[in-house]
């Protein structure tokens, strides 16, 4: 499964976006290092099902089906605030940067209203800079990654003598998943393809590593608390240091709020969605109808969506380049052997094929495999096909490969 590490200093809104995305109860509290350990939960990506293109009920097992939209499940871990000095071992230490190498992408949450100060204590909204505080929490991954390039130096010595330094240092950094491809690339881009590993200096070590991040961790830069007036001209700032295309704006408290409300049948939301409606047979008091209100006008009116979905699909379909793919049985019926309709999708890299498919749903289909179909045009596909998003796709094993005409 797919697994998103949600990063950034204390009370910046990364436990509240956890629990809106999980609606797990994670503990909550304007104090650091209220997450004293890492909590992991579900969250989903979505789109729009293929049921509605094929004109279909579907009956999902792995996912689920909302009016129409697909949703996926991927792994999303909260990882506790860091502090700046955190890789020395600061604050509740880099035993929590370590988390972070279980991440696919990373979802890095700040303050937008600028409501924290540098060691993220509460203060006065919009004297805080959330462009330094973003900086400072990279700074801190960038230093971690290099301690552990310089203290397996000598193994990296080693190892470059009877292979290559590019596959040295993927072999020390493949816990964080880091590849010969992305290496080497990030050697190219710091200008160190060509200087000799024994003569890297402490600067070119942490260059390196700010170059390999964003290779091995794409980062989507959430601005939160976008509810609050100071905000904006922050989240200018914000775009203009990483580019629009790397921030969203959010509010976390907003997205929360409107999924416990409608678990408590108080409203009808699609989690994603630009509206809410408040139910017929809803009971509201009058601090929760001011709630809403207050989401309404400063929330979806301003920003149409509180933006939680969004980043999650952002993260997941943009930044990691993954498709959503349905296997099924019967490609005329689109079912499984049990006539469940649609009943599973998989989250698959861009470029994946059949092949590749076919071991993600079971060994024994992989061992077995013959050739595949595309369900919704019956064409045969070749091996190294590649797969589409919201393709659906059947499987042909030895046992039901059909006979040739």
């Amino acid at each position: 499964m797919l697994t998103i590490g949600v990063i950034g200093k204390t009370n910046v809104g990364k436990t509240t976006l956890f629990n809106a995305a999980t609606l797990l109860n994670a503990e909550i509290a304007t104090y650091p290092f209220t997450t004293t350990k890492p909590n992991v939960g579900t969250a989903y990506v979505c789109d729009v099902c293929v049921c509605q293109e094929l004109g279909v009920t579907d009956t999902p097992l792995n996912s689920t089906c909302l009016d129409g939209w697909r949703y996926a499940p991927v792994r999303i871990i909260d990882v506790p605030g860091l502090v700046k000095d955190a890789w020395t071992g600061r604050g509740l230490g880099n035993q929590f940067l370590s988390v972070i190498s279980q991440a696919d992408a990373l979802i890095h949450v700040v303050d937008a209203s600028g409501s924290i100060d540098v060691d993220g204590k509460i203060v006065q909204p919009g004297s805080g800079n959330p462009v330094l505080d973003a900086i400072d929490i990279e700074g801190e991954i960038h230093r971690w990654i290099a301690d552990i390039i310089i203290r397996n130096r000598q193994t990296i010595i080693r190892d470059a003598a009877t292979s290559t330094p590019v596959a040295a240092i993927a072999n020390i950094l493949s816990g964080l998943k880091a590849g010969l491809s992305q290496v080497y690339a990030a050697l190219t881009t710091s200008n160190l393809d060509d200087v000799p590993f024994t003569r890297w200096s402490l600067d070119q070590t942490i260059q390196f590593a700010a170059d390999l991040l964003p290779l091995i961790k794409p980062t989507l830069i959430m601005a939160n608390k976008m509810d609050l007036s100071t905000a904006e001209e922050n989240l200018e700032a914000l775009t203009e240091y990483y580019g629009r295309s790397l921030v969203a704006a959010c509010s976390t408290e907003a997205e929360l709020a409107l999924r416990r409300a409608a678990q408590r049948g108080l409203l009808s939301y699609t989690p994603g969605h630009e509206q809410f409606r408040i139910r017929d047979d809803a009971q509201l008091t009058p601090e929760q109808r001011r709630a809403i209100e207050y989401i309404e006008r400063r929330v979806l009116a301003k920003w149409m969506r509180t933006g939680i979905q969004q980043a999650l699909n952002t993260v997941v379909f943009k930044l990691l380049k993954t498709n959503m793919i349905y296997p099924v049985s019967d490609e005329a019926k689109y079912t499984d052997h049990h006539g469940n309709v649609l009943p599973d999708v998989h989250l698959l890299p861009d470029g994946s094929t059949p092949f590749n498919l076919a071991k993600r749903v079971h060994s024994r289909l992989a061992e077995n495999y013959v050739l595949a179909i595309e369900a919704k045009t019956g064409i045969r596909l070749p091996k190294d096909y590649n797969l589409r998003h919201r393709d659906v796709i059947t499987i042909m094993e030895t046992s039901r490969a059909r006979p040739r005409r």
